[in-house]
């Protein structure tokens, strides 16, 4: 099961937000804060268990480095599983902040 960006909804406030998806009547979420104009800090990733093995948490990853790149933002990742990604995924070190 590949999950699209597309599918992913992105619920941005002034200092906080979240990336989420939506199916079979569950939700798994992504959330960051801000610090700053320039950066996110991924703090949290949920994934229901219904959701596991499907790719669902490494889509939000993508889609937070997606738009950060597209946003000329970096980002801090404090969660465990969005820093995982970061280290299989050296192609987003353009992204990774370094504080």
């Amino acid at each position: 099961m590949g999950i699209e960006a597309e599918v992913i909804s992105l619920e941005d406030g002034a200092s906080k937000g979240r990336y989420v998806y939506r199916a079979e009547g569950e939700e798994a979420e992504l959330t960051y804060s801000k610090a700053g104009a320039g950066l996110l800090i991924i703090d949290h990733t949920e994934v229901p268990d219904v959701f596991r093995g499907k790719g669902v948490g490494a889509a939000l990853v993508a889609r937070a480095v997606e738009d950060a790149r597209a946003a000329g933002k970096k980002i801090l990742p404090l969660c465990p599983f969005a820093a995982g990604q970061f280290r299989k995924h050296p192609e987003w070190a353009e992204v990774l902040s370094g504080r």
